[in-house]
């Protein structure tokens, strides 16, 4: 039997306290008995509190992890704060130890900073929940981090937000045992063994605000003026710098570069669109000075995994339910 150690911290995620029991928990083979066995433990065996407002008893202590198989690292309050206190000494030396010795490690949302404060992500590629991406860059730059997908599997597996907790163990099981098992969780559980496209169709568009200086001026300049043209040398004029001094600015301020902003920003006010009017998409492309709307359905495809039709059936459901002719 695959033995599974998940570790929680005080002000774990509630829903994701049951996630790898429910998803692992309903493995089983030909004869019906279970593949895994998934035990809850904390640092020292007393009970963890959540983020419901309620506390969970748990049975077991770290020693837990020295004889399992895969080490799931839970996300919450303390998962993220101790990156920044330090990680608990003993919790250190229990995931280093399994790690070294070849058991599969696994993080779940914010449980990704714990395995990135213990150096086990440097050089390697992770994801993290998309509100916490700015601070995981600056704390940890020498991970690799996709903000855009829902899990990553480079050695060490960490996951997007809470419910993509839930992808990566339906992930997990399809290593194992193959994409019929992990077909038959997903059925159980009445969800989708892969999901359409990653964390980035659930970003939220956060509008740049007019703080008084120049750059942010400019940003809400340009948020506000997406159906023009745009370049770097407009948003550099609109600034009153050169173009070298904008860039180097714009970097420091977005981590990005001029031209990737724009283009995110687009995206997303195109996705607005899609969710909150039934307008075609060649309007939508032009409204967000994306063009066309083969530019438009290009640009979702690579960004989001996906076309503007899935994404308005996913989050405009009502408009693919209408007798009104489609117009994504």
């Amino acid at each position: 039997m695959h033995e599974i150690a998940v570790i929680a911290l005080d002000g774990s995620i509630a829903l994701d306290l049951g996630i790898p029991a429910e998803v692992f928990g309903g493995v089983l083979d030909d004869e019906g008995a279970p593949r895994y066995r998934v035990r809850l433990c904390t640092i020292d065996g007393a009970p963890v509190s959540t983020n419901a407002g309620f506390s969970a008893a748990v049975d077991f202590d770290l020693s837990l992890v020295a004889d399992a198989d895969t080490v799931i690292i839970l996300p919450g309050r303390e998962a993220r704060e101790s990156a920044h206190s330090g990680i608990d000494t003993r919790l250190a030396a229990a995931i280093h130890t399994a790690n070294d010795r070849g058991a599969r490690i696994m993080a779940i949302c914010t449980g990704g900073f714990v395995l990135a404060a213990l150096g086990l992500l440097d050089g390697r590629k992770a994801t993290i929940y998309w509100r916490r991406t700015e601070e995981f860059r600056a704390l940890f730059p020498r991970v690799e981090l996709d903000a855009d997908v829902l899990f990553v599997d480079d050695g060490i597996l960490t996951s997007a937000g809470v419910a993509a907790g839930i992808d990566l163990c339906l992930y997990v099981v399809g290593k194992d045992f193959g994409i019929a098992a992990a077909n038959t969780v997903a059925r159980r559980l009445v969800t989708s063994p892969t999901r359409a496209g990653g964390q980035a169709q659930f970003i939220e568009r956060e509008r740049p605000t007019d703080n008084g200086d120049r750059l942010s001026r400019v940003l809400s300049w340009a948020g506000e003026n997406l159906h023009r043209p745009l370049s770097v040398p407009d948003l550099a004029r609109e600034a009153s710098m050169s173009e070298r001094s904008f860039t180097r600015h714009f970097r420091a301020r977005t981590g990005t570069s001029p031209n990737a902003w724009i283009m995110g920003e687009r995206l997303a006010l195109a996705r607005e669109l899609l969710e909150s009017t039934d307008l075609y998409v060649d309007e939508i492309a032009r409204l967000s000075g994306l063009g066309t709307a083969t530019h438009l359905r290009g640009q979702f495809q690579r960004k989001l995994g996906q076309t503007p039709s899935e994404y308005r059936r996913v989050f405009r459901p009502s408009s693919s339910a209408s007798t009104a002719p489609r117009r994504a």
